[in-house]
Formats: structure tokens, sequence, C-alpha cells
């Protein structure tokens, strides 16, 4: 009996440490530069729990979320997108609302919280080549784009960028 209720005390311990999400009030936002609107959300993810609810949406369906990651791409022009790192190389192209608000130029690396609308696409080839110039790929790795492939897109409300 005492294995037991070990075994159950080890187990409920183990699962309240592992979780998915937090809360923005748990977050000290002085630490943040914001744009666009206010982050609002209750709960926010971490990547990892973000990538598997992409994995979930099926095309044409919509997921009003927050989460937290890394920035591996800005658009050089006018900081007007970012990739944002997902888990397993994945990666989700944000965009920002209304195109009401841009985020700095040199923000790779840095950890954000972008709250808004997750969704998936098919990105075609011009609009994957406008990108990669924006990015400021070469002429040959431009030219290399050839076929239309399956994006995670998030259209953000808001941005907190860890300062």
């Amino acid at each position: 009996m005492n294995k037991i209720v070990f075994f159950l005390m080890v187990l409920l311990i183990t699962t309240g440490s592992c979780t998915n999400k937090f809360s923005i009030k748990d977050t000290e936002l002085t630490n943040y530069d914001s744009f666009g609107d206010q982050i609002s959300s209750e709960d926010i993810y971490f990547k990892n729990a973000i990538a598997e609810k992409y994995e979930d949406i099926k095309e044409g369906d919509t997921v009003n979320i927050a989460f937290t990651s890394t920035v591996n791409d800005v658009c050089k022009a006018k900081g007007c997108w970012m990739k944002v790192a997902l888990d397993n190389d994945k990666e989700t192209m944000v965009k920002f609302k209304n195109y009401g608000f841009f985020v700095p130029k040199d923000i790779e690396n840095q950890t954000v919280i972008v709250q808004g609308k997750a969704f998936v696409s098919e990105m075609s080839v011009e609009e994957q080549q406008h990108f990669a110039n924006d990015a400021g790929k070469s002429k040959a790795e431009i030219a290399a784009i050839t076929t239309p492939k399956k994006t995670y897109s998030f259209i953000a409300d808001g941005v907190l960028i860890k300062k």
C-alpha cells in the first residue's frame, strides 16, 4: 500500500512540474518591449505545445492562442514579418494584424511572446521567393524555390520582445 501511495505522489509531482503553458501574470512584463495590441491571453504556451496544436489544425481553421519562443528570422526590409521557432526544426511565419505594426529588424535569437491566430496554409512559390528576398537570400537561393509548401502561419495582434 505504501508503494502505491509513494508512486501516486511521485506521479502527481512529476505531472504538475511538466506544464506546457504559463500565465502572463507570471511574467515580468517590464522586461519586454511591446508591439501591437497588449497581450491579454491568460495562458501562454511554450513552443513544444504550440507545435502540437499546429499538427491538429486543418487548412481553413484558425486557433486563437498565445505562445513564447525564439525568433529565427525577421524581415530585413521593414520588420513586417518574422519566423518563430517551433520544435523539431519547424517554424511559423508570423505576420502582423492589418499590417498595423512592425518589429525591429535585428531580433534574431531573441525571446518573444506572440498573441493572435494560428493557421495552416499553402505558400505559393512567388510568396516564398518574396520572403526569401526580404530575408536577404541570394538570387540562387531564391531561384531554387520551385514548389508550393505547407506552412504554419500566425497573424499576431500583439508581440512582446524580451529586452
